[in-house]
């Protein structure tokens, strides 16, 4: 029980940390340091998509869930519900490039508008 509560967990904060990597760029709007954890964390994500690496979280989940005596996704919310978003079924190279297209392509429309905020905000207004 404790394995598969854990093995949820990871699920929990690996689906938390893709969506960050997406949109956690939208934070800087208001909060600009969290680029110094964002920048990063989107810079994985892209590497993961692009080269077809696999992230430690799911060798992580699958050791808890090996532990757990688990040798699928059938059961709870998280599995039945995240999963699928984490893990979809066919997934080829081609779809990888085109997440990795969508982080890179998102993420710079968001730093280029905070960028152009900034340098406007620095000239202040033209007269």
């Amino acid at each position: 029980m404790l394995y598969r509560l854990a093995a949820d967990s990871v699920v929990a904060f690996h689906f938390a940390f893709v969506l960050f990597v997406v949109l956690g760029g939208l934070l800087t709007w208001r909060w600009p340091r969290a680029a110094w954890l964002h920048l990063p964390a989107a810079a994985w994500g892209f590497l993961v998509e692009a080269t077809g690496w696999f992230c430690p979280l799911t060798d992580i989940e699958n050791h808890l869930r090996a532990r757990a005596g688990q040798a699928g996704y059938d059961g709870g919310f998280i599995e039945h519900y995240i999963l699928p978003v984490l893990y979809p079924v066919g997934l080829t190279r081609a779809d990888q490039h085109l997440l990795a297209a969508i982080v890179l392509v998102v993420n710079a429309a968001v730093y280029g508008r905070l960028w152009w905020r900034r340098r406007t905000e620095r000239s202040g207004p033209s007269d």
